[in-house]
């Protein structure tokens, strides 16, 4: 048996098991048989004496065959958030079985990273992985037309992930001619159809429009009628208005540049310029405290006696793109001369 010892010493002479051919050696310098057991990996241990060399040579196999089996298991491509998470945006399709698998050694994975939060974006022709996602602890942060967003939290500390967007942006334009007559609408959709009352312009901002466009597109939507921005006037946060979020309504003045309305149908009745006194007379109107507080600053306004926030272009640190910031201009033009 000692004689086979030198052959043996070749099997575990490799990188990864020095510590075999350690043992070999002084089992062939001390003259000693064998009687101990050698342990391969952590979990299997063999006899020298009662185990073959093909015995033992083919232990070693399969365990370095399990060795790569794990090793193999592909984690999910990630890139790293500003936060201390990470982002995974998912494209290729995968069996539910397969992803949890490589899913949960990837979340193994940050885990030993120390990182926190986890982005799954999961486009909709995966939607079969949402289940699998869901049942791992992922739970659903926001949707999209073409996408689901989910996200899980790593550490035992409480998430500091935030929640989805909370507000939606909507405008209403106040937008008066020379005869201090003003664009009014009748709605064909929604709370104020059949009820014939008349009102501004209004509409919800897009993703990636700013506040200023927004109000002129819809002006031109629906009544037809050209403008230009001129300032934001006031605005309103409210609540729960639309599927639990809040809401941010921005009153914008805007100088009329064509006079001629062309009704868009699918949503407005009917369009007119209307005299202003008119218009605030309405019984809606004046039981509403809202409305008179937005009568009064238009008539502040039109009065020469109140001055709003006008938009400014600007750039800044965190992005490459120009923004606006509204801001009281004339305002700020006097005290730079006083």
């Amino acid at each position: 048996m000692l004689r086979s010892l030198p052959k043996l010493s070749l099997l575990f002479s490799s990188a990864r098991n020095p510590r075999y051919l350690k043992t070999a050696q002084r089992f062939t310098s001390q003259g000693r048989r064998p009687t101990s057991r050698v342990k391969i990996g952590a979990a299997t241990t063999l006899s020298i004496l009662s185990k073959s060399t093909s015995t033992i040579s083919s232990a070693i196999a399969s365990e370095s065959a399990a060795e790569d089996q794990v090793q193999q298991i592909k984690l999910l491509t990630s890139t790293d958030d500003n936060y201390g998470g990470v982002t995974v945006e998912l494209d290729h399709p995968m069996d539910s079985s397969e992803f949890i698998q490589v899913l949960r050694a990837s979340v193994s994975h940050w885990r030993q990273l120390g990182k926190k939060g986890i982005w799954i974006k999961l486009p909709i022709h995966l939607a079969g992985l949402v289940e699998a996602l869901v049942k791992e602890g992922f739970w659903y942060h926001h949707a999209e037309p073409n996408y689901l967003m989910l996200v899980y939290w790593i550490p035992d500390s409480p998430s500091t992930i935030p929640a989805n967007a909370t507000h939606r942006v909507g405008i209403g334009s106040f937008v008066m001619n020379e005869k201090q007559e003003v664009l009014v609408v009748q709605e064909n959709s929604g709370l104020f159809k059949g009820t014939g009352i008349w009102k501004f312009p209004t509409g919800v901002v897009d993703q990636g429009e700013d506040i200023c466009v927004a109000a002129v597109r819809e002006v031109k939507e629906e009544t037809g009628v050209d403008s230009e921005f001129v300032e934001v006037l006031a605005f309103r946060q409210s609540h729960n208005s639309f599927f639990e979020k809040s809401d941010l309504f921005f009153v914008c003045m805007l100088r009329p540049l064509s006079f001629n309305i062309q009704t868009q149908r699918f949503e407005i009745l009917d369009a007119q310029w209307m005299p202003f006194e008119e218009y605030a007379a309405q019984p809606f109107v004046q039981k509403s405290e809202l409305l008179k507080y937005i009568n009064d600053t238009c008539l502040a306004k039109m009065g020469g006696q109140y001055s709003g926030f006008c938009p400014v272009s600007t750039s800044s640190n965190f992005s490459d793109q120009k923004n606006y910031l509204y801001l009281n201009a004339g305002t700020l033009k006097s005290s730079y001369s006083s």
